[in-house]
């Protein structure tokens, strides 16, 4: 258990899935003192199991490592995993776990877990974009070592002594990068606030591929779209671009 007496833990956790579903891992990290700089990590594999699974498991390992009582911002570039905790879990459980259209919520054990592990605790989601040049560098960290989880199914961390992960090879580098490295990155983001004690930031746009959509249709988290509308294509068919389930 991490714990800090009386300040607030910088953090990101992160969530990786080769094929979706495929070879999975999820990943969390604890930052030092100036809040950019890897403290503490732990990484672990899944077997197989979709991109939306692994990010789930990295938040509740990460709320599972940290004690309670402890002040959490938590960094993350997943849009479904912090609306699912934030933004759609008060309606699910007034529905009985299930979505606007009726259908059970998917990973409700996942779900309903973080909701027992978020109660009675300060928690500040942040989202931020992945695999950005100059991006959050907590979360390139907790991406980078989900996504090697993945690929080698075999836990890491540094309580395991493990070596930090190796650069990712979706990051663009920048411009006059050395080559093999990856460049620096920090993070920016909008916030909203949301209730049940924790409070969550969600940044704009979460694709550019995105089109109109040419007649109404259903999103998977539940809630229709009208034609005209903008939709992007995730993992189930056709959505609202912050819902779709494929990698940011």
């Amino acid at each position: 258990m991490i714990e800090v007496m009386g300040e607030r833990v910088v953090a990101a956790c992160d969530g990786a899935s080769k094929g979706n579903p495929g070879p999975a891992g999820w990943a969390w990290v604890v930052s030092g003192g100036d809040e950019r700089t890897p403290a503490r990590w732990a990484a672990g594999p899944l077997g197989r199991a979709t991109n939306n699974v692994a990010e789930l498991t990295a938040l509740e390992q990460l709320l599972a490592a940290v004690e309670p009582d402890v002040p959490l911002e938590i960094r993350m570039d997943s849009q479904y995993a912090m609306k699912a905790v934030t933004t759609w879990l008060p309606g699910w459980k007034r529905n009985g776990w299930k979505t606007a259209a009726g259908k059970p919520v998917a990973n409700q054990d996942l779900v309903v877990r973080i909701d027992e592990l978020l109660g009675g605790r300060s928690v500040e989601f942040r989202y931020v974009p992945a695999h950005q040049v100059d991006g959050d560098p907590l979360n390139d960290f907790a991406d980078r070592a989900a996504s090697q989880a993945a690929s080698v199914q075999e836990p890491a961390g540094s309580a395991l002594g493990s070596p930090e992960p190796p650069p990712s090879p979706d990051t663009p580098k920048a411009a006059g990068a050395p080559r093999g490295k990856a460049p620096r990155r920090t993070g920016g983001a909008a916030s909203a606030r949301t209730g049940g004690g924790a409070s969550a930031r969600t940044g704009g746009g979460a694709s550019a591929r995105t089109i109109k959509a040419k007649f109404p249709g259903r999103c998977q988290c539940g809630r229709p779209y009208a034609a005209g509308e903008k939709i992007a294509k995730n993992a189930q068919g056709w959505g609202h671009p912050e819902c779709r389930t494929a990698d940011a």
